[in-house]
Formats: C-alpha cells, structure tokens, sequence
C-alpha cells in the first residue's frame, strides 16, 4: 500500500478533484462531475450562441467549430470514466495488488521504474497543458498591452480569449469575459489531464507486468548467482513455477484487453473530432492573410492537438513493443532443456506473445508510431497541396 501510495498519489488526488477517481463516493464524485459539466456548459453555450451569429460566414463558422469540438472532447473524456465506473475500479485495483505478488527486488524495480515514469509524466503533462491554457487566452490580452506600450489613434480590435458569444458588449465587459474564460478551460483541462493520466497510468502499468513476465522467464532456470539450473523430468518445481507464470501473463493480456474493450468506442469519437478540428485549423492557417495573433493561436492549438495524439501513440507503441518482447526474452532462455510438459506450458506463452496487446480507436485505428506518422504526413500534404492550389487559382 505504501508503493501505491507514493507512486500513484499524484493520479489520485488530482482524478479526485475531477471526480474521476474511481473510489471516490458516488455522491462526491456526482456532485464534483456536476459542478465540472456546469462549468463546461458556462463555456459551451457562448460557443454555440457563436456559431449562430456567423450566419453564411463559412470562416467564422470553422473558427467556432474547432472551439467546441475541443468541448465536446473534455465532456466525453469526463464521462467515459463516470459510465465504466466498475471496470476501472477493477483497473485502478491492479495498481496497487499486482505489487504484492514480486518475489525479488529485481522485479520490484522493473515495477517501480514504470511507476516512477507514468508519475513524472503526469506532472509534466498537468503542468503544460494547464500553462498552455494560461499562455493560449493571454494572446488576446496582447491588443491592451500594445495600446498602452504603443498606441495608435484609435484602439486595437480585440481578440476573444476563445470563439464565444457572451449576448455583451465584448469590449466593455473584455476583463470579466477574460477571467471566467480563464478559470472555465482549467477546470475543463484539469478534467481532461485527469482522463490522460489516469489512462497512461494504467497502460505503463500493463507495460511493467509484461516486462516483469518476461524478466521471470528470461531468468526462469536460474538460481540467485546466475548459474544456470536445469529442471529434472522427476521434479515438477519448475513446471509449477513456469505456470505461475504464464498465469501472470495471461492476466496481462486481460488486463489489456479490458483496456481496450474500455476505450475503443471513446477513442474512436475523439479521433473523428480531433481529426475534423486539426483539419479545419490547418486548413485556417493556410488561409491567415496577416492577422499573426489569430495565426499563432492556430498554431498553439494544432500543436496541442498534436501533442496529444502523439501521446496516446507513443504509450500504444510502447505497450504493443512489450507484448510482443515477451515471446523474445522466453526465445533467449534455455526452454529447450526443459522437461516436456514445461515447454508445453512455455510455448503457450510464446504463441500468445506472437499477436500483440494493442490499443485502438473503434478497432480501425492502432495507436502506434507509425499511424500517428502516417496521419500527419497525410494533413500536411493535403493543406500544402490545398495552398498551393489556391495560390495557383488566384
């Protein structure tokens, strides 16, 4: 309990004040998801009541949807976890149980670095995506500071801290708009970092039983000074060891197929809306004809947007390289020397370890490096293609 404590304290308290920690009260977390979707709806609205005063303006109309696209996210990531409350709680146990079945300080480390690691990155990720929403309405506070740095004979237009109607006038009442826009997003961030890591969490988790199932086999039939040590036919010691262990890898694979089954469907909905709202920016960027402020808060959030798939690729990546890592680690122990019975349960492993654990969006999508490379070279080539095609035209 002290492991899980100290590693997992962070992803607690922060999913908590989200209400998405799993072993919160039902009526805490009720009330603490209602006063996050009242706060979401604070912001949702003007951004609709926006999208109506654009009329015919095709632009306008793009600009108010990649603001609300990014609300709808956060809503569905928040109640992705409020609708699977039992399988993560079943998750969340495995963070701290899976713990007390290592039988040597060498598998206690290999757990404890995956730890260590989905930690930092939790903090790093709160960090910068709760800055980024900070720097990101801080552009339009840029118009009021050259007025008084550099002023013109009439003032600057202003720039919106995001795409909303307010049914006000924005100039008179800038300030007020300025600060709940402010506080809104970091509550609305603040529920979405906690969807991302508490997910990471989970699958650095998954990663480390898989390597710690592949330290015991690579070191299966060896004793504490490394010496190599055969089983005899007569003795089953190893073979009841050996199906320990394939029962621990078995757990693994469901633990990641629970994952999966959880997350598809949502994954699949985020990667229809993130794809529409990187395309649409890009597309608006493209299109920028001098205004920098709105060129660069484009900029800013293609990025974030990126960033963001970049992460859900990398840990697919990662948890689909150490499934399929399993079946080389037993390849390069000596299985072979085994008796029969023992590589009969050897081999089982190795059969599942050939097909990997993956993560996916609706069973299409594989998050990997390579998909995440494939959809980004395909968005950049389509907007320069589309540039250039309307340089072209004009």
């Amino acid at each position: 309990m002290e492991t899980w404590r100290h590693y997992y304290d962070f992803v607690c308290k922060f999913s908590s004040l989200t209400g998405t920690w799993p072993y919160l009260k039902p009526r805490t977390r009720k009330l603490r998801v209602a006063l996050l979707t009242v706060t979401t709806l604070t912001v949702f609205v003007p951004q609709i009541a926006y999208q109506f005063t654009c009329k015919t303006d095709v632009r306008c109309m793009f600009e108010a949807m990649t603001s609300y696209l990014l609300t709808i996210v956060a809503l569905l990531k928040v109640y992705t976890f409020q609708l699977n409350t039992r399988t993560l709680k079943d998750l969340t146990q495995h963070l701290f149980v899976d713990w007390k079945g290592l039988e040597s300080p060498k598998e206690y480390e290999i757990m404890r670095s995956y730890a260590k690691n989905s930690r930092r990155f939790c903090l790093v990720y709160a960090a910068y995506c709760l800055a980024a929403v900070v720097t990101f309405m801080s552009i339009s506070l840029i118009p009021f500071v050259l007025d008084i740095v550099w002023p013109l004979n009439e003032s600057r237009p202003i720039v919106p801290p995001y795409p909303g109607y307010y049914f006000v006038d924005t100039r008179e009442y800038f300030f007020k708009i300025f600060w709940h826009s402010v506080v809104a997003w970091e509550i609305i961030m603040a529920g979405i970092v906690a969807h991302d890591c508490m997910l990471l969490t989970y699958i650095e988790h998954v990663c480390s039983l898989f390597a710690t199932v592949g330290f015991r086999f690579e070191n299966l039939f060896c004793n504490s000074d490394e010496t190599l040590k055969i089983a005899d036919d007569s003795n089953d010691t190893y073979r009841k060891r050996t199906a320990f262990f394939v029962h621990a890898h078995r757990e693994a694979i469901k633990l990641a197929e629970l994952l999966e089954d959880t997350f598809t469907v949502p994954f699949a909905i985020q990667m229809l809306i993130v794809t529409v709202g990187i395309s649409i920016t890009l597309l608006q960027v493209t299109q920028q004809q001098g205004d920098i402020l709105e060129s660069v808060r484009y900029v800013v959030y293609v990025i974030g947007q990126l960033i963001h798939l970049f992460i859900l690729s990398f840990e697919g990546q990662k948890l689909i390289d150490h499934s399929l890592q399993t079946c080389d680690k037993i390849y390069g122990s000596s299985w072979y020397e085994v008796s029969a019975s023992t590589q009969k349960l050897i081999m089982l492993v190795m059969m599942k370890s050939v097909r990997p654990s993956f993560l996916s969006a609706g069973k299409i999508y594989i998050f990997s490096l390579e998909s995440f490379t494939t959809v980004t070279t395909r968005k950049i080539i389509v907007c320069l293609n589309r540039d250039s095609f309307d340089a072209r035209a004009t």
